[in-house]
Formats: structure tokens, C-alpha cells, sequence
């Protein structure tokens, strides 16, 4: 039985497996892998579908600006291939909207599916004015106000806002001593 929820510090592991399964090294290319890098997700938006302990399921919302309006960048939403068809997807996106709305977030923006995305709400009517920092499909650079005029008025580049991820611990290891075997 498939179950949702916040994702684990401990999963990012499994994550990353599963969105080179589904997606390649190619998602390391899109222009919002850009706005991701060094980030971390908004708080309580990092979430995931578990089938017992296997991650089966992953999407995360960033924190970002729209054009000098605060916004959420949703992205990657990715499913095992074993379970697609199965709706975890649609229900990862409506925890994910539900849980974004219930934090105050006004609008979701993201670049995907224009008729897989619809059926939540999406449309690139709220983006028309606003840029990607690289290339990108204008009928897939899709928004969702979940708060009336909530990019209203928004123009110019998305920048991301969120918390800076840790860099990774890299020690000097020019400060340290050499050791010498006996031999």
C-alpha cells in the first residue's frame, strides 16, 4: 500500500535514484534545475510516496520570486514507472497544493505537461509576463494562484529565494600532518 508524506533527510539517496530512473541526466540541463541549485525546498514541501520502504513517488516546492511577488516553484514530480497509471502522482500534487495553501503560499509555478497539469488548475496565463533563467516552453511554463492575484502584476525573472543548502564537509588536507608508517 502506497503511503504519502514528508520526505526524510535519510531519503535523499533514494530520491535521487529515482529521478535519474524517470528522468535522466537530462533533468541536470532544465532552466529550472537553475533556480534549485544550492537550495533547499520550502519548509514542509519536500514530499514523497512510499510503498512500504521504497520510495515511489517525489515532489518538491521552492521557494521563489516572480517578478518581486513571493511564489512556489514546483518541480521535479517524478513516479516509479512501476506505479504510474496508478494516480500517486495526482495525489502527490494535491498534498502538495493542499499542504502549500494550508502555509499561506499565494501561487505555484512550474514547467511541465500543459494537459496533465490543467486538471490542478495550472495555466501559462499567469507567467506570460514573467522569465525562466534559460530557455523555455511558453505553453509549459505554467502557474497556479491559489490566492486571487497573487501574481498579479509580476514581471521579470524567477530568482529563487530559499534557504542556501550546507555545502557538503570537504576538509583542508593540506592542514593536516603526514603520517609516516614504519616500515
Amino acid at each position: 500500500m502506497i503511503h504519502l508524506g514528508v520526505e526524510a533527510p535519510a531519503e535523499a539517496g533514494a530520491r535521487e535514484m529515482l529521478l535519474d530512473r524517470t528522468m535522466g541526466e537530462g533533468r541536470f540541463l532544465k532552466s529550472s534545475e537553475r533556480i534549485r541549485e544550492g537550495r533547499l525546498p520550502a519548509a514542509g514541501l519536500a514530499l514523497v510516496a512510499r510503498d512500504g520502504d521504497e520510495l515511489v513517488g517525489t515532489v518538491r516546492l521552492w521557494n521563489v520570486s516572480a517578478g518581486g511577488r513571493g511564489a512556489l516553484l514546483l518541480g521535479p514530480l517524478a513516479v516509479a514507472p512501476e506505479c504510474q497509471g496508478e494516480g500517486v502522482g495526482a495525489k502527490l500534487m494535491r498534498m502538495a497544493l493542499n499542504r502549500a495553501a494550508a502555509f499561506g503560499h499565494g501561487a505555484v509555478i512550474l514547467v511541465g505537461d500543459a494537459p496533465y497539469y490543467s486538471r490542478f488548475g495550472f495555466s501559462n496565463a499567469p507567467t506570460a509576463r514573467l522569465l525562466m533563467p534559460g530557455p523555455v516552453d511558453r505553453n509549459r511554463f505554467l502557474a497556479l494562484e491559489m490566492r486571487e492575484g497573487a501574481l498579479a502584476g509580476a514581471v521579470g525573472l524567477l530568482q529563487p529565494t530559499g534557504e542556501f543548502a550546507a555545502p557538503a564537509f570537504v576538509p583542508d588536507y593540506a592542514a593536516f600532518e603526514p603520517v609516516r608508517l614504519a616500515a
